[in-house]
This record gives structure tokens, C-alpha cells and sequence, in this order.
């Protein structure tokens, strides 16, 4: 274990998918804090620009960290991928504790969105946890799937049934198992496209860059709107330098059909 020196505490904090939407509780964490890390992406990241502005409004102290390296090959496996991840939450561990150990104080961490959902930032600090002896809470946020959800005004489950959330990597298989409804996240390449024709017809109901003002909303037949959500995709990158899409997949003959 490195020695962290005196009163080292870490607050991950859930910021929303925009700095409007910075909750009361995650401000007043935020405001607790003798500096704020943030993983350094190269130059003209604009998730750092936002989280210094976060930082900035609040009047603390942002130190960004270069952000370690990530095999991102597309043809890993199950076991590749994982791996993978894994090694590059031991290095971002090892990256933020370097800083931590030198700095006693409340460290807190940005996350956008909230951090219960497809974000490693928990995950991580359970290694610091390891390394440094460090304490640590969790102040939750305004997540994509609630906004989604809002945009739309839809409800993410039909009555008395359930919704998977998953990844646009592990689409294929979840569909192939039966999942009829659910909540796709991290999908660059649009995996709902792809599905076989076999799988039947599907509604979307897709959003980007979702609190931002630039938020891009299509809903519709997945076969009759795919061109409108790429085109839309293609402004929030252009507007935002940036794009994150979440979206609500349904079988459409499970449901009666509600559009936004």
C-alpha cells in the first residue's frame, strides 16, 4: 500500500449530462472539495472542458491527469475485452493515486451522468481504496436513462415488465436471448441496425448529447428512422465536438406503439 499521507477522502460525484443539471447535494460535494481529478484525454477534450467549467463555477481547483491508454481493438473477445478494461482501471488507479498520495485533502471525481451506470470511476476508486487506505461516498446524478426517458415521455418498462440495460456491444446476443426491451448505451456504431431480420421490426427511441443544448430526439420504426438518427447523430458531433446516444429498443409487436 502507497501511504496517502493525513485525511485523505474521495467523493465521486454524479454531475448530469450538462452543467445546468448539477444537482444541490452534488454542488455543495463539489464545493467540499480541496481539488477535483479528471482524466486528460489530449488536447481539446470536451468532457474536460465541461468538468473545469463545473469546476470553475464552483470555485475549485481541477488537476487533470493524463488518461492512460485503452486497447480498444474491436474484434476482442468476451475475456480480451474484459481484460482489457481491467488493466486500464488498475493504470487510471495508479495514475490518480501517483496525485492523491502527494495531496492529503477531499478529492472529488466527476462523473458525468451518474455513476451507477456504465462508468468505471466507482470501480477505480475501490483500487485507490487498495492502494491508499482512502474513504470515499458516492453522490448521485442526473443519468442519460432518466433523460431519455423524460424526452420522450415514455417509461422505460411496459406494466409489470422489465428493462435491460446494456451496451451496443453485447446488443446481438441480448436480443438473441430473448430481451424484448431495453436501454442501449455506448453503442458508436449503431448496433440496433444490425440486428437480423429475423429479430422482427423494432421502435427507438433514441436521444444525443442528451442536456445539452445542442440534444438531438428521433423516435419512430427503427427501419423508418435509421437515416434520420445518423443524420441527427452527425449534428451533435459537429455542434458539440463530442457525441454520447442513449436509446429505448422495443419489439414492436409487443406493444401498442407510442411515438414522442
Amino acid at each position: 500500500m502507497i501511504e496517502a499521507g493525513p485525511a485523505v477522502r474521495v467523493r465521486i460525484v454524479g454531475i448530469g449530462c450538462h452543467p445546468g443539471q448539477l444537482t444541490a447535494e452534488a454542488r455543495e460535494a463539489i464545493a467540499g472539495c480541496d481539488y477535483v481529478i479528471a482524466a486528460d484525454k489530449g488536447p481539446g477534450d470536451p468532457l474536460l472542458a465541461l468538468r473545469r467549467a463545473v469546476c470553475e463555477d464552483v470555485g475549485v481547483e481541477l488537476v487533470a491527469v493524463p488518461d492512460p491508454p485503452r486497447d480498444r481493438d474491436a474484434g476482442l473477445d468476451g475475456a480480451g475485452y474484459d481484460g482489457a478494461v481491467l488493466d486500464w482501471h488498475d493504470a487510471r488507479a495508479a495514475a490518480y493515486g501517483s496525485v492523491i498520495a502527494q495531496r492529503p485533502g477531499t478529492v472529488g471525481f466527476l462523473v458525468w451522468g451518474d455513476p451507477a451506470f456504465y462508468d468505471s470511476t466507482i470501480r477505480v476508486v475501490d483500487r485507490l481504496v487498495d492502494r491508499l487506505g482512502v474513504a470515499y461516498d458516492v453522490v448521485p446524478g442526473i443519468s442519460a436513462l432518466s433523460l431519455l426517458a423524460a424526452r420522450h415521455r415514455v417509461v422505460l418498462h411496459e406494466v409489470g415488465r422489465p428493462v435491460l440495460v446494456t451496451t451496443g456491444r453485447r446488443l446481438a446476443d441480448e436480443v438473441a436471448a430473448g430481451h424484448d426491451n431495453l436501454v442501449v448505451m455506448l453503442d458508436g456504431r449503431l448496433q440496433a441496425t444490425l440486428l437480423p431480420a429475423e429479430e422482427g421490426e423494432w421502435d427507438i427511441w433514441w436521444g444525443a448529447n442528451l442536456g445539452s443544448p445542442h440534444e438531438e430526439l428521433v423516435a419512430g420504426r427503427l427501419g423508418e428512422v435509421v437515416e434520420e438518427v445518423r443524420a441527427a447523430r452527425a449534428r451533435a458531433k459537429d455542434a458539440d465536438g463530442w457525441v454520447m446516444d442513449t436509446y429505448l429498443l422495443r419489439r414492436a409487436d409487443t406493444v401498442r406503439r407510442s411515438r414522442s
